[in-house]
């Protein structure tokens, strides 16, 4: 937990239900100024790391953009609630981010989604040799 709150925010890959890969970003949360009703006073809370409108990823790389206690869509300027993962504003305005089940004991992070499994620290493109997991948008 001390590392998400240091860095600002932790990137993760899991893989779902249906076997795809998807990534997952550890924020910092205030509950102090949660909007949420369940925030785990540990100050962590996780989502899928994607805007709700585009699909457009938070952490692209260098980290997931936070001011003041809200999540950035580097794309369009939605910005989410870090711990009710709620946005009010934009073109993303009325959504609410994907949540993952998390639990914070003395002070270490644990995935406890049933839905999900963990397969590694980092984007999904950082710890797999495969090659791309998509195609690009790219029009002939």
């Amino acid at each position: 937990m001390a590392t998400v709150q240091e860095a600002g925010s932790w990137t993760f890959t899991i893989r779902d239900r249906y076997g795809e890969d998807d990534e997952v970003i550890l924020v910092p949360c205030d509950a102090n100024d949660a909007d949420a009703d369940d925030v785990d006073a540990a100050g962590v809370r996780a989502w899928i790391n994607r805007c709700t409108h585009e699909a457009q990823r938070f952490d692209t790389g260098r980290g997931v953009p936070i001011r003041d206690g809200a999540l950035i869509c580097p794309k369009h300027g939605s910005m989410f609630d870090a711990c009710s993962g709620h946005c009010d504003n934009g073109e993303a305005a009325d959504t609410t981010l994907p949540d993952v089940d998390i639990e914070i004991e003395d002070g270490d992070v644990y995935l406890t989604d049933g839905q999900v499994t963990f397969k590694h620290a980092g984007k999904i493109d950082e710890g797999d040799d495969s090659g791309p997991s998509s195609t690009s948008h790219i029009g002939l």
